[in-house]
């Protein structure tokens, strides 16, 4: 194996690299190793290994408080009545989808 010589650099925003990081002490995992992990995923799978989509459903920082609450006010209402999926159902169906 050779040594470990070449750099990476990237400017990213501030508060977006402390959280990013802060998970990544919570895991023990070095960003030095998240990316030679991501770089060799890439080689693997010959591209970016996740999905670079735009999600179906807004994103938290794109709603208004009001349409945040009312969300999860019915979240809340189907999982109370029954309505939501088993954990193993959900992970089943994200499965199926990929």
């Amino acid at each position: 194996m050779s040594a470990k010589s070449a750099n990476v650099t990237a400017r990213i925003q501030p508060e977006i690299k402390q959280q990013a990081e802060a998970v990544l002490e919570r895991l023990g995992l070095p960003v030095s190793v998240l990316i030679d992990t991501l770089y060799r995923q890439i080689i693997m799978t010959g591209g970016v290994p996740y999905s670079l989509t735009v999600p179906k459903l807004p994103a938290r920082d794109s709603l208004t408080d009001e349409q945040f609450h009312a969300m999860m006010e019915t979240g809340y209402r189907q999982a109370s009545s029954g309505e939501g999926l088993s954990v193993d159902e959900a992970f089943a169906k994200i499965r199926k989808q990929l």
